[in-house]
């Protein structure tokens, strides 16, 4: 059995593209608002390249034994020391709101809900807590875990109408975090071996007997 919980879905890549971002430029704005936009617009276009996704391992289970058949199992998913991913920005210049950057790239992606912005947790929330399985006739060697789904890529943000210097940056977000449970006497699916499963590769390899089908294909 696999369960997920997942945050959002990215209806796949597009090509890169320029895109609207934030609100309209302005002419008459207060000295707070100038000052709070060192951009020299509100309103321009992010040019995306360099788009990246990657899974990471977040959390793990004690490695799961089950001596006779069971209905269910209840297991805690501890975190792996010294991992998060606070989604943020670098760019070369000050005042480009990651935030903004972030909602931009979401539009590119064309995703079902946005990215994680930066005011949302570093740690996925399913780390940390208690995972419980009910399927019936468990019984033998299990692994679970945890992941999170990233996304990153480099942008050149161009104001529109043009006289000032393209501002180049990174972002670096997630679109969706996940658990799994699975029994060790059953080989990896071959889906499993491209990136999205590499959490899950990760897991069996460290939580399931070296010579069990689950190991052997990690």
């Amino acid at each position: 059995m696999r369960e997920h919980t997942l945050r959002n879905t990215a209806a796949g890549l597009a090509a890169a593209a320029l895109f609207v971002a934030g609100t309209g430029c302005t002419s008459g704005e207060d000295e707070k608002d100038r000052q709070d936009s060192a951009v020299p617009c509100r309103q321009g276009t992010y040019a995306w390249s360099g788009i990246e996704r990657e899974q990471k391992l977040t959390g793990l289970a004690d490695p799961i034994r089950l001596k006779t058949k069971t209905d269910s199992v209840s297991v805690d998913l501890n975190p792996l020391r010294g991992v998060s991913y606070q989604p943020h920005m670098t760019s070369t210049a000050p005042g480009v709101r990651a935030a903004d950057a972030i909602k931009a790239l979401g539009r590119h992606l064309k995703t079902a809900v946005p990215l994680a912005d930066p005011s949302e947790p570093a740690v996925p929330s399913e780390v940390g807590e208690r995972f419980e399985a009910h399927t019936g006739h468990l019984q033998g060697a299990y692994y679970a875990w945890t992941y999170v789904d990233l996304v990153e890529a480099d942008f050149t943000y161009t104001c529109r109408g043009g006289g000032a210097e393209p501002v180049k940056g990174h972002v670096l977000t997630w679109e969706m975090t996940g658990s799994g449970f699975l029994t060790c006497g059953d080989p990896l699916d071959v889906g499993d071996f491209a990136s999205t499963g590499a959490a899950e590769r990760t897991a069996a390899r460290k939580l399931c007997p070296t010579d069990s089908p689950a190991a052997k294909t990690a």
